[in-house]
């Protein structure tokens, strides 16, 4: 918890100071939105359905960059180490700025390296199977891991991502085994379900639903407790039969830190103002996932402190390792 509390200090220390003075002309060149994922997952589909929004918000064209790979980290560890001077960016999820440093103290970045500047959107994960498996509900996913417990594998978009949480939870809940198959994507992990290697997966909505309406997936419950106005027509756990489950996750925008605060703000304004256009609305809730912004860095700064929480103690309790 040591390096928690030293990001949140630092992280709100400097957007308290005001010594810095913003460059003059920023932003003078395009800028580089740097996501953990594959082309085809949750983070990229935000990126993407925002990154024209944004642009224009800057004045200055956005690249969408996608560098996947252990659990997200490889993109979290770029952008710590690129300048502090608002041109590369990243959007990322509770994976890279909770639980792989809580899953890997020897990380070259720690949380304090990046400056949270907002909230983007939040949503649950959808449970999914092969239909081939012939599960149709929670309590027959629940009694086929334990009548076979080496048959079914479950697919994530990497050692500590959302879906891999997602799944050990349910796991540490029910009792029921399952084999972890980590990807370097969400879109790779929901093509290795539809293709049969793997079975099961707690996948991200923009990765899953499409699939699932061309019949290539069946989804079966949301990950939050109750039914999720994004999926309406899925139940939630407590509906599905396991009350004690709830989660759900969110991504964020975040800048190296020490970028100064005058940039930070330009960048904050202009996210919010691409989440708030009513075609990344549409895009994004076609795909289950809702518009969240903060109501400024210093919220989105208290939220993490308190959300990395709930994240680490998942680590723990449910004893994630990297596999």
């Amino acid at each position: 918890m040591k390096s928690a509390k030293l990001w949140l200090a630092l992280a709100t220390g400097a957007l308290a100071c005001t010594g810095w003075a913003q460059p003059a002309g920023y932003p003078g060149k395009p800028i580089r939105l740097v996501v953990g994922f594959a082309p085809g997952g949750a983070a990229d589909s935000v990126a993407r359905a925002m990154s024209d929004a944004f642009g224009k918000a800057l004045g200055q064209p956005v690249i969408v960059d996608n560098k996947p790979g252990n659990g997200s980290s490889v993109a979290a560890d770029i952008v710590a180490k690129s300048p502090a001077d608002g041109y590369t960016l990243l959007i990322a999820s509770p994976s890279s700025i909770s639980v792989n440093p809580a899953l890997n103290p020897n990380l070259s970045y720690t949380p304090a390296d990046l400056l949270p500047v907002t909230k983007m959107t939040t949503s649950p994960l959808v449970l999914a199977v092969n239909p081939a498996t012939g599960i149709r509900s929670v309590s027959e996913l629940i009694a086929a891991a334990k009548k076979d417990p080496e048959k079914l594998n479950y697919s994530t978009s990497g050692n500590g991502s959302a879906p891999h949480l997602g799944a050990a939870l349910f796991i540490q809940l029910t009792g029921a085994p399952m084999t972890h198959v980590p990807y370097r994507g969400g879109a790779p992990a929901i093509q290795s379900v539809m293709a049969g290697d793997t079975q099961v997966t707690f996948g991200t909505s923009p990765s899953v639903l499409p699939q699932a309406a061309g019949g290539k997936l069946r989804v079966i419950a949301v990950s939050t407790r109750e039914r999720s106005p994004l999926v309406p027509d899925l139940p939630g756990m407590r509906e599905a039969g396991l009350p004690e489950y709830n989660l759900e996750f969110w991504y964020g925008m975040f800048v190296p830190a020490g970028t100064p605060p005058a940039i930070v703000k330009k960048i904050y304004d202009a996210t919010v103002d691409a989440m708030q256009q009513a075609p990344v609305k549409a895009a994004l809730a076609r795909e289950g996932t809702e518009v969240s912004i903060s109501d400024s860095p210093e919220q989105f700064t208290r939220f993490l402190a308190e959300d990395g929480k709930f994240w680490t103690n998942l680590v723990k309790t449910a004893k994630v390792k990297i596999e």
